[in-house]
């Protein structure tokens, strides 16, 4: 039991370490390809925090484990919001961009309801049903570089970023090398690769050895695991200040494990909700009965709020820390 949980922990690192240097070689790409902040931010930034998910459940998917693939992406939204979000805001109450704040929003509940319907209408993810979530993914990436593009969003938006550096005492990072750029993507993409590898053989191992279905690691440790990307980002804004920072990446790392996640290991390996070999609660699988309607909760819980009074407050927080911590203590006790 000893090398799998080492070989886990140091997956884990992999898939940290990777995507740290990913989304610093690709941000460094697209602003010499002379690319809007807000694009990057957007766009590459998002993606490149999610990529742990996408290789994981990828992974997963391809080697036949649907639960690592499934649970991963439902485990990652509860532990986006209801952890590493509210921590922040429970420490650090903050002010909320409304108009910025309602487009992922949308997008998210679009793509959770064509979840939703998905698993409770028979439980089958098709094939169909991947390409779908990933034309969402394609529509939301759209509608974010067009919105960008427009001359006002842009100076608007440019000032808002130049302002937050100022607030920081921070300057722009000097332009990086192309030979660095390349490295750092080559490294990066390499790492999360073997890291998502390592992740999924031996949180299975783990799983296995401990009597633990798959959907529970996914749902837990290997959830918390691959969101560190995020809680990262949420700590560093948090220590300077800035705990409204993290919240729109959040919310966009919670849309893409939706319909990049799930969409792209769908895509690979549909796989049916009632074959996942779940725990059930009164003959329904847990992931049915508990976690879907958790994760809406927690997600209407934070963003609904905040859209109506522009802001999100530390009881907000609270609850949803109480909310995770008797999210987890349930998965392990029943």
């Amino acid at each position: 039991m000893l090398v799998p949980i080492l070989l886990f922990i140091l997956g884990l690192i992999l898939l940290i370490k990777g995507g740290d240097w990913f989304v610093d070689g690709s941000t460094a790409l697209a602003r010499r390809l002379h690319t809007p902040e807000i694009v990057i931010g957007a766009t590459v930034v998002s993606i490149g925090t999610t990529l742990p998910e996408v290789l994981v459940s990828a992974t997963g998917a391809i080697s036949g484990h649907g639960g690592i693939a499934y649970g991963n992406a439902i485990g990652s939204v509860i532990c986006n919001t209801a952890l590493i979000s509210a921590l922040t805001f429970a420490i650090r109450p903050c002010r909320v961009d409304v108009k910025s704040f309602k487009v992922p929003v949308i997008f998210f509940f679009a793509a959770a309801l064509l979840y939703s319907l998905t698993a409770y209408l028979g439980g089958n993810f098709t094939r169909l049903t991947g390409i779908l979530l990933l034309m969402i993914f394609a529509a939301y990436i759209a509608y974010t570089i067009y919105d960008a593009k427009k001359p006002a969003s842009v100076e608007i938006r440019e000032d808002i970023i130049e302002n937050e550096l100022r607030e920081m005492n921070e300057v722009p990072a000097p332009e990086m090398p192309v030979w660095k750029m390349i490295l750092l993507l080559v490294l990066g993409a390499g790492c999360i690769a073997v890291g998502a590898n390592l992740l999924v053989n031996n949180g299975t191992e783990i799983a296995k050895g401990l009597g633990v279905p798959e959907s529970v690691i996914a749902l837990t440790f290997v959830a918390l695991g691959t969101s560190l990307p995020e809680l990262v980002t949420a700590i560093t804004a948090l220590a300077k200040g800035h705990s409204a920072l993290s919240l729109g990446n959040i919310v966009g790392a919670n849309l893409f494990n939706l319909v990049l996640v799930s969409g792209l290991s769908t895509a690979i390996a549909p796989f049916n909700v009632h074959e996942l070999g779940e725990k059930t609660i009164g003959g329904i699988p847990t992931s049915l009965a508990v976690e879907i309607p958790v994760m809406l909760f927690v997600m209407l819980f934070m963003t609904l709020p905040a859209l109506k009074r522009g802001k999100l407050t530390r009881p907000q927080g609270i609850i949803l820390l109480c909310v995770y911590a008797a999210f987890c203590i349930f998965q392990f006790v029943y």
